[in-house]
This record gives structure tokens, C-alpha cells and sequence, in this order.
């Protein structure tokens, strides 16, 4: 590892000291604002004046704001241990950073067809490709090269929504959110595969069990598929079936997938057992995009939150939870508020999506009582990380 200036670190303010810092703390806050909002706005407050679609906000906010904010962090610092060569910090984090948040403050208020909103949100992720891009290059580590292409294919995915909504297309509105949050759901198969086998292993003491290529290739591939039908196929019951075929296929190989990776022996750990929970969401979600699919009694909408609030939201809360202890120097220990926060979301998780199905005169409800375990679960993150992340690692290191 590349090994900085200790005096030139010190007057780095430690929010921006590396990626995770301001883009997990960033992110975990600005959706509980978000969720506030749209709370608000259901209850028929005037809170998004210069919001035309409120749903259409949602949705991107939720998605483009708050996921890939994480995501960002997350990348921008696992290319320091992955590369060997320092993370970016200071100003052109802050710039990034600023960048990324200036849009999320600017369109409530002047909606999601401004320009300037529109231009400095595809602007940030570019960015963030950029400087994930440099290290990559420098030691020719080309198998990581995978995200700079992905956060291009992302920008795109964001490109596309601000068009629908200039042309007041929702149907390509949404064509555009569930691709998106399918391509991240793949993202989180790419990664979970690499690391929950790994924590689950080194935390209980027992072998790592070693992949399946078939399974891999099967599971992994099936998903990316189907995020790629959903964004260009053509919506007629032919096309519909044959993707949700796919969607089926991708459910029940992830499905295989987590029931090799020993999810029994976690349930006493509870950083654990919140990323197998939050994995478990994604065939789930699969699942009932499928059905979704061939008119089988279940929204687009409601089955799509069993991947957005459900995988994203779990799996996140989890990640950001692990990944900003061990890189503030921290023992991977949490306290009794984390793990409220964890039964909180998942909470969120199954109110939103799982409610409505089961008892529609309760929908309402369903959405109210979802957003507020949501803010409250991201909301105790941020009150028991806050200390954590603006302040300098406990063992002196640099990060």
C-alpha cells in the first residue's frame, strides 16, 4: 500500500479522507431526507414545488441519489486495497461529493427538467469512473477495469430517465428504473459472491465454500440478462414470457447460490445474517418480477421494491455497517441500535413489498409505515456512524 504523507493527511478534514467517509454518511442521510419527502408528499404536502412527477423523483432519487452514492464510496475505496495505490481525498473527493449533491438539493426545488439539474447529475458518476479508472490503469489490474464501464452504463440508465421524464414517458421511465436496479442487483451478486463466503467462513471458523462455476456463470449471467430484456425487449405477452423466464431462471440459480454459502451458521452474527437476508431478497425479487410479468396478481411497482427496499437497502446497510469499521481501524462489533437498525429495514423491507400483496385495503398504510422504518433504521446508522466517519481512524493510519 502506498504510504501518504502523514503530515499532508492531517489537514485533509477526515470526511474526505477516503470514499466511504462521505459517501456512506452522505448517502445514509440524504435518504432519510428523501424518504421524508416522499412521506410528506403522500400525505398530499406541498414539499417537491418544482417536481412534476413525485413518483418519478422517488423512484430516481431512491436509485440514482442514494444507491449508486454508496456504491461510489464503496468503490472508490476498495480500489486502494485492491490496486495498492491510494485512494482519491481531499479536494477532488469534496469536488465529486459536491457534485453528486447539488442536484439531490437543487430538484425538489427546481424540478427534474431543469438543465442544471439535469447536467450536473450525469456529470458526477463520469467522474467517479475517471478516478476509479487511474489506479486501475497504473498497475494494469484489468479485471477491476469491470466498474468503469459499469458506472458508464449507469450514467447512461440516468440519461435515459431524464429523457422519458422531458417527454412525459413513464412507461420508459420505468423501463429505466428496473434495469437499473436489476444492473445493481447484479452488482450485488458480483460482489456478495466474492465476500459473503469469505466473512461467513473467517467469522465461524469453517471452510469457505469454493464456487461453482456452472452455478456462477448460470446465476451471475442469467441476472445481467435480464436486466438487458427488461430495457429492450418489447412488451407483448410473447416477449414478456420469455423474460420472465430468464427472471425465473436467475431466481432460483441465486437461490442455489445462498443455500451453499451456509447462511444456518449466522444467525447468532448478526453482520452476517443481514447479508444473507439481504442476498435472500434477490431471487425473491426475481421472483415476483416474473410473475409481474405474466399478469400474476402483482404490480411492476410493489415487486420491484422487493429488490430497491428489500436487496439494495439490506445489503447496503449491511455493507456500509462492515466496511466504514474496518476502515476506520475498528474491530467489526456492533452494538444493540445497528441491529435494531437491521430489523428495522428489513421491516421496511416486507411493508412495502410484501403488505400490499397480502392485505391491499392496507397499501396506504403499507407505504407510510414502510418509509418511516426505513428513516429510522438509516437514521440510527447515521447517529451511531456520524463520530465514526468525520473522525480520523482509531490507529492512527491514514483513510
Amino acid at each position: 500500500m502506498q504510504i501518504l504523507d502523514a503530515d499532508k493527511e492531517s489537514r485533509i478534514w477526515p470526511l474526505f479522507r477516503l470514499g466511504f467517509r462521505v459517501f456512506f454518511l452522505g448517502g445514509a442521510l440524504f435518504s432519510c431526507l428523501a424518504m421524508m419527502l416522499w412521506l410528506l408528499s403522500l400525505s398530499g404536502m406541498t414539499v417537491l414545488p418544482g417536481v412534476r412527477n413525485p413518483i418519478w423523483w422517488h423512484a430516481h432519487e431512491m436509485i440514482f441519489g442514494f444507491a449508486l452514492a454508496i456504491v461510489a464510496g464503496f468503490v472508490l475505496t476498495a480500489m486502494q486495497n485492491w490496486t495498492g495505490i491510494a485512494g482519491v481525498r481531499g479536494w477532488p473527493l469534496a469536488l465529486v461529493a459536491g457534485i453528486w449533491l447539488l442536484p439531490r438539493l437543487l430538484m425538489p426545488l427546481r424540478g427534474e427538467l431543469a438543465p442544471l439539474v439535469i447536467m450536473l447529475d450525469l456529470l458526477w458518476l463520469p467522474l467517479v469512473a475517471g478516478m476509479v479508472a487511474w489506479p486501475v490503469l497504473q498497475v494494469k489490474q484489468w479485471r477491476n477495469l469491470f466498474f468503469v464501464p459499469l458506472f458508464i452504463v449507469f450514467t447512461l440508465l440516468n440519461a435515459l430517465s431524464y429523457y422519458a421524464a422531458v417527454s412525459g414517458n413513464w412507461l420508459l421511465s420505468e423501463r429505466a428504473f428496473i434495469a437499473t436496479v436489476l444492473a445493481l442487483s447484479g452488482l450485488i451478486a458480483v460482489m456478495g459472491g466474492r465476500v459473503i463466503p469469505f466473512f461467513t467462513a473467517r467469522a465461524t471458523g469453517t471452510e469457505k465454500t469454493e464456487p461453482l462455476i456452472w452455478l456462477e456463470k448460470l446465476a451471475l449471467g442469467s441476472l445481467w440478462l435480464g436486466g438487458l430484456g427488461w430495457l429492450l425487449l418489447p412488451r407483448t405477452d410473447g416477449f414478456n414470457g420469455v423474460l420472465a423466464a430468464i427472471l425465473l431462471i436467475a431466481a432460483l440459480a441465486n437461490l442455489i447460490r445462498l443455500a451453499r454459502w451456509n447462511s444456518k451458521l449466522t444467525l447468532n452474527i448478526p453482520l452476517l445474517w443481514v447479508l444473507h437476508l439481504g442476498y435472500l431478497f434477490i431471487p425473491l425479487g426475481l421472483l415476483a418480477l416474473a410473475a409481474a410479468l405474466l399478469n400474476w396478481g402483482i404490480s411492476i411497482s410493489l415487486a420491484s421494491h422487493w429488490l430497491t427496499a428489500g436487496a439494495l437497502g439490506t445489503v447496503i446497510l449491511g455493507m456500509v455497517t462492515r466496511v466504514s469499521l474496518g476502515h476506520s481501524g475498528r474491530s467489526l462489533e456492533i452494538g444493540r441500535p445497528v441491529v435494531i437498525a437491521f430489523a428495522l429495514l428489513i421491516l421496511a423491507a416486507l411493508l412495502r413489498s410484501l403488505l400490499p400483496l397480502l392485505v391491499p385495503g392496507m397499501t396506504n398504510i403499507a407505504y407510510h409505515a414502510s418509509a418511516m422504518a426505513w428513516m429510522l433504521a438509516f437514521g440510527l446508522f447515521s447517529w451511531v456512524y456520524w463520530p465514526i466517519l468525520t473522525r480520523p481512524r482509531i490507529d492512527g493510519r491514514p483513510g
